[in-house]
């Protein structure tokens, strides 16, 4: 079998180049292009190891160096935890490229019959692969951002009634949610409806007026003996309960924006 050791190396440099790249995104390393270069280069020269005779534990240790020198050379050393982190996404995002691609070369090269797997004598070109990659490294940093931005937001809150007894929800941090009763000044928490129906009987509910864009009206609030958020108790806010579904996955609970002072965001 033929190797072109160029076209190796070329892809090798091309791969760490992509995953030093959503490492330095995704960490907000910030660091100059040409230590990713550097550090991809390093990389892609672990591939001249394949060439030699050493057993199979011996070459995984030989690529674990390697990955902390391209670790060390692109983002420096400032400490182990910034370092660990380094590595631990490096290896993260590495898996997932490699998956993906995993599943396209079976999915595009191989025929299943029940479960067995044969070649069918197609395979995916290396051009394909880096149009493909960069992709979905792209795809993994969207993501990974999204998730950072949105689910930072969530909490868990923990709502005691005047009975004693309790509740707990999944709560959303909302900036939008300004809600707060003219008369003694309270934030309102919002909850929906449905997730304290037959579980909790409101004998003096209170009816705070609201505005929004679109509609206005009177919400059915009531004061709980306190609410708990990251174990600190709350007793200057009341919950209103909402005729609509919170459409935010797997929230039932719009915090105030009141809270962000105190919680993180």
């Amino acid at each position: 079998m033929t190797v072109y050791l160029d076209l190796v190396l070329f892809l090798n440099f091309a791969f760490d180049f992509l995953l030093l790249l959503a490492v330095n995104i995704v960490l907000k390393r910030n660091v100059k292009l040409r230590r990713i270069l550097l550090g991809s280069i390093i990389g892609s020269l672990s591939i001249l190891f394949l060439f030699i005779k050493l057993n199979s534990f011996a070459l995984f240790l030989l690529k674990m160096i390697i990955s902390i020198i391209m670790s060390l050379v692109t983002f420096k050393y400032k400490s182990l935890k910034y370092t660990f982190n380094n590595l631990l996404y490096l290896y993260m995002i590495s898996t997932i490229l490699g998956g993906f691609l995993y599943l396209l070369n079976i999915e595009f090269s191989y025929k299943q019959e029940g479960l067995v797997f044969y070649f069918k004598g197609l395979s995916i070109n290396f051009i394909i692969l880096l149009l493909v990659a960069p992709i979905i490294i792209y795809i993994y940093i969207r993501q990974t951002k999204s998730l950072k931005n949105n689910y930072s937001c969530y909490y868990k809150i923990e709502i005691i009634f005047k009975n004693n007894q309790s509740i707990t929800l999944n709560a959303f941090l909302d900036t939008g949610n300004k809600l707060k009763d003219p008369i003694t000044k309270k934030g309102i928490i919002l909850i929906n409806k449905e997730v304290i129906k037959g579980k909790y009987n409101i004998r003096s509910p209170m009816y705070v007026p609201y505005n929004s864009l679109n509609n206005h009206g009177l919400l059915k609030c009531f004061a709980p003996k306190y609410i708990v958020i990251e174990n600190k108790i709350y007793t200057n806010f009341l919950v209103g309960l909402s005729d609509n579904k919170i459409n935010i996955d797997g929230v039932d609970c719009l915090l105030n924006y009141k809270l962000m002072e105190e919680l993180k965001c």
